[in-house]
């Protein structure tokens, strides 16, 4: 048994906090106690431990909310029930959807020593690398990895979240700058309140203000009710811009005046509201590019680009492949309740030498293909080729998509009108400026398509149209 494991004990108990505190310190282990659920939540956010005792009955939320919310956070967080005969079948069910384990009171203290040997051994292999992460561990733990790369970057992250600057993540999709961003906000002072985060690729043009600022009832067709926007909702914790690059430059202008002014107004609405959040934003897109090209503000790129933490792809950290699938497969292995140790040595080494286009999300997939593929408690050489052999498209992102088809569309409509902007923008149902705004989205020149031949098909499935005037634009 780990003699120097850290253990956080949650009771509202106070004697029973006292009587288990003395029997782990004099077995060697290092206790952290609460009172209560939302005491427990805030230790988290502060240090991670190895293992999580919690009673069922605590004042406010229970022990069955705080083990799901601890499981929210820190999936891989060992954590076990202490429960009265009363409160049994709730602790059977904490243990069916992943809690590790419960005891009866009145417990004996050896069989308390048992299940938390077993408890840390089950997790042991987790263990070097918080063991490695010191004050950084919370980090490590969500961000798992031995790499000097991404040791660097926590350094950076873990100085940065204790202050309010404005954070870009850039990196490839699928390398975790969502991942990156929750932590950021756990480990900020404002950790204890909403952390939102909005896709701004995935969300229509036209609904995103309503997402972001909110609307009054009956502003627009559809407006049935008042609703409050992400920012508001954020009050005095972090909105999270996801994918900011696919902004449109309509909206980029008003939320450098939120930025700058620190208040929303509502769609349709005369009042603003006065707002207190922190902006964490990340792009896989070269903004500087984008700059260049006039397809994003120059001015809102320096509101948002304050600090910036660039995630490497996994290509940049092989040394962390091996760690993360092990990960991976074990928190699996407990959804699909299964018993799986472990990949065969081929089987890791082809883990480490793929590609991996599609980075971290990528590997997550693949080790959930064998996770439910497998037969044997190690993972065979042949499942993970199979996964690997996977079509790309399954990895892509849904903004990625989104645009791929975006793009392909537009040249296809220029394609049918041999260029001719206005016909083009009358089959979309778009007007023409907004379709030349999406066509210099898409870096698409109209001049480009004049010297094809038309389609004979539209696009919209018409097969009718007008011949299209060369001559107008």
């Amino acid at each position: 048994m780990n003699s120097a494991a850290s253990i956080l004990l949650v009771d509202d108990d106070p004697d029973l906090l006292r009587l288990m505190t003395m029997r782990l310190q004099a077995a060697g282990h290092l206790v952290q106690t609460a009172v209560s659920a939302e005491a427990a939540l805030a230790q988290l956010a502060v240090h991670l431990p190895a293992l999580v005792i919690s009673d069922v009955r605590l004042p406010g939320r229970d022990g069955l909310q705080l083990f799901d919310e601890v499981r929210a956070r820190h999936p891989a967080l060992p954590f076990m029930l202490l429960t009265a005969h009363g409160t049994i079948p709730d602790a059977v069910e904490a243990t069916a959807r992943g809690a590790l384990a419960y005891l009866t009171k009145p417990f004996d203290g050896k069989e308390l020593l048992a299940k938390i040997r077993q408890a840390l051994n089950l997790h042991a292999s987790e263990a070097p690398a918080a063991r490695d992460a010191g004050a950084d561990g919370p980090w490590r733990r969500e961000l798992i990895s031995r790499s000097p790369r991404m040791a660097e970057l926590l350094a950076e992250a873990r100085l940065v979240a204790a202050t309010d600057a404005s954070v870009l993540i850039t990196g490839d999709s699928g390398t975790g700058k969502e991942l990156l961003a929750r932590a950021i906000h756990r480990a900020s002072p404002r950790a204890r309140k909403p952390f939102v985060a909005v896709n701004c690729g995935a969300i229509p043009e036209a609904l995103l203000e309503s997402e972001l600022f909110g609307h009054v009832k009956g502003s627009f067709t559809g407006a049935q009710a008042h609703r409050q926007g992400l920012f508001p909702a954020a009050q005095g914790g972090t909105v999270f811009l996801d994918e900011i690059g696919d902004m449109p430059l309509s909206l980029q202008v008003k939320l450098l005046r939120v930025l700058q002014e620190r208040t929303v107004r509502p769609v349709g609405s005369n009042e603003s509201i006065t707002i207190n959040v922190r902006v964490l934003s990340a792009t896989h897109r070269n903004l500087d590019q984008a700059m260049a090209e006039g397809l994003f503000r120059a001015d809102l790129f320096y509101r948002l680009n304050v600090v910036k933490l660039r995630l490497p792809p996994l290509s940049e950290r092989r040394e962390d492949i091996t760690l993360l699938a092990q990960h991976f497969l074990l928190n699996l292995a407990e959804r699909y309740r299964k018993t799986l140790n472990g990949f065969a040595p081929d089987a890791l080494e082809a883990l480490v030498s793929a590609p991996w286009p599609g980075n971290v999300r990528q590997l997550v997939n693949v080790v959930e293909q064998v996770c439910a593929l497998a037969s044997s408690p190690l993972i065979p050489l042949t499942l993970v080729q199979r996964a690997l052999e996977t079509p790309r498209a399954e990895v892509l992102s849904y903004a990625d998509a989104k645009h791929r088809f975006e793009r392909d569309y537009l040249s296809q409509l220029l394609k049918l009108t041999s260029g001719n902007v206005a016909d083009a923008a009358r089959l979309a149902e778009r007007n023409r400026t907004e379709f030349y705004r999406l066509l210099q989205k898409h870096g698409l020149e109209a001049q480009r398509f004049r010297d094809e031949p038309a389609v004979d098909e539209a696009v919209s499935g018409d097969g009718d149209k007008e011949s299209p005037d060369a001559s107008s634009t």
